[in-house]
C-alpha cells in the first residue's frame, strides 16, 4: 500500500507528508550509491551535513533524515563531536577484475566492451545528473582544457571525466566496470593521447568531444549525450588503430 494514500490523515496534508519523504529516499540513495562506489572509504568521514545539503541541493533536515536511514541499516554510524564516518562493511572493495592489456588485441577488446557501456552511462548520467555530479565532470574537463592548451594529452584527467559521467549515471555496476578497467582504459588512453600529438588540431579536437558530452549531460539530452559518447570512443579507437581493425575472430 502507498504510505501517502494509506496514511490515516486529512486529505490536504498529504501531498506535504509525500514529498519530503521521496527527497529523503532521493538523498539516501545517493549517499549509498557514493558510499558503495568507494567515494567514501571505510571509516572515512562524511562531509558535514551543511556541505551535503549545498552539495546535493536539499535542506538539511532532509540530509539528516537520510544519514539517519544510513545509521539504521549499518551503513555509517556516528563518532560524538567527530562526525558521520563510513562503517568498514559497507564499503567493500570491488571483486570484479579483468586480465591484464597484453596485445594490440586486448585494447581493440577494451574499446569494444567499453562501447557496450559508457554511452549507455552516459545516457542515465543525463537523465540523472545532479549539482555535484556535473562540477565533478566540469572540473575534470577544466583540467583537459587546460593540458590541451598547453598541447598535453593528460590521462588521468581523461580517466576521470569518464569516470565521474559513468558515477553520474548512479549506477554501481557501471561504475565497478570502469574501475576494474582503470589500469586497461590507461593504456588506450595514452597510446591514443601520442596519436593526437603533432601538427594537426587532434587535441583540440578530442576535447570538443568531451565537451560536447558534457553540456549534453548538463542540458539533460540523454540520446544526444549516448550518441556522441559513442563516437567519441568510436573515434578514438580509430584514430589509434588508423581505421583498421584487427580481426578478433580467433
Amino acid at each position: 500500500m502507498d504510505e501517502a494514500n494509506g496514511a490515516p490523515a486529512t486529505p490536504a496534508p498529504k501531498p506535504e507528508r509525500g514529498k519530503p519523504m521521496k527527497l529523503v529516499d532521493r538523498v539516501f540513495d545517493q549517499l549509498q550509491e557514493r558510499i558503495r562506489a568507494g567515494n567514501y572509504p571505510p571509516d572515512s568521514r562524511l562531509p558535514g551535513e551543511h556541505e551535503l545539503a549545498s552539495m546535493l541541493g536539499v535542506s538539511r533536515p532532509i540530509v539528516r533524515d537520510a544519514l539517519a536511514k544510513l545509521r539504521d541499516q549499518g551503513m555509517v554510524y556516528a563518532r560524538q563531536g567527530a562526525g558521520t564516518f563510513v562503517s568498514a562493511n559497507s564499503s567493500p572493495t570491488t571483486h570484479l577484475s579483468y586480465s591484464p592489456v597484453k596485445t594490440i588485441a586486448d585494447i581493440q577488446r577494451c574499446y569494444e566492451f567499453r562501447l557496450t557501456i559508457e554511452p549507455a552511462a552516459a545516457f542515465f548520467a543525463a537523465k540523472r545528473r545532479d549539482e555535484a555530479a556535473i562540477q565533478k565532470i566540469a572540473s575534470a574537463l577544466a583540467d583537459l582544457r587546460e593540458a590541451t592548451s598547453h598541447q598535453l594529452h593528460r590521462t588521468d584527467a581523461d580517466f576521470n571525466f569518464h569516470r565521474a559521467v559513468t558515477e553520474a549515471a548512479n549506477n554501481h555496476y557501471y561504475t565497478a566496470s570502469i574501475d576494474a578497467l582503470k589500469a586497461h582504459i590507461a593504456v588506450g588512453m595514452h597510446l591514443h593521447g601520442l596519436s593526437l600529438l603533432g601538427p594537426r588540431p587532434g587535441l583540440e579536437q578530442v576535447f570538443q568531444e568531451h565537451n560536447a558530452i558534457y553540456k549534453a549531460i548538463a542540458d539533460g539530452r540523454a540520446e544526444e549525450a549516448r550518441d556522441l559518447m559513442r563516437s567519441h570512443l568510436e573515434g578514438s579507437r580509430d584514430r589509434l588503430f588508423e581505421g583498421r581493425a584487427l580481426d578478433l575472430s580467433f
